[in-house]
């Protein structure tokens, strides 16, 4: 029955309750030994540390450069955009309505890859070169944000 499940003998401990006097076991330094840094409270050292060896990440080779101020931006192609009626706005918002774009990034950058077949007006914060002819061939409009 399930309300009369227990668990194993032995498979449960009961939490150490340190410094609670000698006959716990674990009373007075409370299983920290007797000094240095380890014993006081806030002590031990930080992760990585290896005792003042040089630290593994500082032992590799570093390479490259990472950008702070880069732009990462949610991409889609003009096949996905063929969704969407004759003459709609294409915007950020319809994109995450349709379920093309989850986040949002720093903005959507329009690709061209795909043929796009509807005639309509998009709204992105960048497009390749391919996508803006092939939206502007088909009828479209397209506008930067």
């Amino acid at each position: 029955m399930l309300n009369q499940l227990k668990p194993v003998e032995g498979a449960r401990h009961s939490r150490k309750r340190k410094g609670q006097g000698i006959g716990s076991g674990l009373g007075k330094t409370a299983g920290r030994g007797q000094k240095g840094q380890n014993s006081r409270s806030g002590g031990g050292v930080r992760p990585g540390f290896e005792g003042g060896q040089i630290p593994f990440f500082q032992r590799l080779p570093k390479r490259g450069f990472k950008n702070v101020n880069r732009k990462e931006y949610a991409v889609i192609n003009l096949s996905d955009l063929n969704v969407f009626e004759n003459g709609t706005e294409v915007t950020l918002e319809t994109l995450i309505k349709a379920g093309l774009v989850k986040k949002t990034f720093d903005g959507v950058k329009v690709l061209g890859n795909g043929t796009l077949e509807k005639k309509l007006t998009v709204k992105a914060s960048k497009f390749s070169a391919s996508a803006e002819t092939a939206i502007k061939n088909a009828g479209g409009t397209v506008e930067v944000i």
